[in-house]
């Protein structure tokens, strides 16, 4: 158990069956009455982000994460090879579970695995990955940086916004939480 005086960014816990992570926090002690905790909590699951308030000194059980970097293999169907990189032990997870990653990952790329109680509830990405263009428009003598976009298909097979420059068989690093072209490598 923790208290919620004891809140941090990144602090998760269990309340009414889902896991919690702390977003953001607030200590309120009022000049008239008790002080309390104004919070920002995402639910792990479902990724949603509400706000809660708990009185000062409230109690709820603290959840321990446990995190392991993994390479992925390969996929056969809908399900995902994963290797641990320290034991060498395999694991397949479903597309489910693999959500967006799936539109990012080549094989032998690493991630992070998230588990909770010996169940995966995450996958998490590098914030960057490098990624190949297979497709785009060609590009043409005096195209430039600030010239507008095009749209261009990654190996993986995510469609991206790219500067009119951006031919195939570039190299391009790609923002893993906006799905965004920072650069070209």
């Amino acid at each position: 158990m923790i208290s919620t005086n004891d809140f941090h960014t990144g602090l998760t816990f269990e309340m009414e069956g889902d896991l919690y992570e702390v977003v953001d926090f607030q200590h309120v002690k009022p000049g008239k009455g008790a002080a309390f905790v104004r919070s920002k909590i995402k639910n792990l699951k479902s990724g949603a982000v509400t706000e809660k308030t708990f009185r000062a000194g409230e109690k709820v059980k603290r959840a321990h994460l446990e995190r392991k970097e993994m390479s992925y293999l390969y996929r056969s169907g809908d399900e995902f090879c994963l290797m641990d990189l320290t034991s060498y032990e395999q694991i397949n997870l479903s597309k489910e579970q693999m959500e967006s990653a799936v539109k990012y990952l080549k094989e032998n790329d690493t991630l992070t695995v998230v588990n909770y109680e010996g169940k995966v509830i995450a996958v998490e990405l590098p914030l960057t990955v490098e990624l190949a263009v297979v497709e785009t428009e060609p590009g043409v003598k005096g195209d430039t940086a600030s010239g507008g976009n095009k749209p261009a298909v990654v190996e993986t097979g995510l469609s991206v916004q790219v500067p009119l420059f951006i031919s195939v068989g570039d190299v391009l690093r790609i923002d893993t939480r906006s799905g965004a072209y920072i650069e070209r490598v």
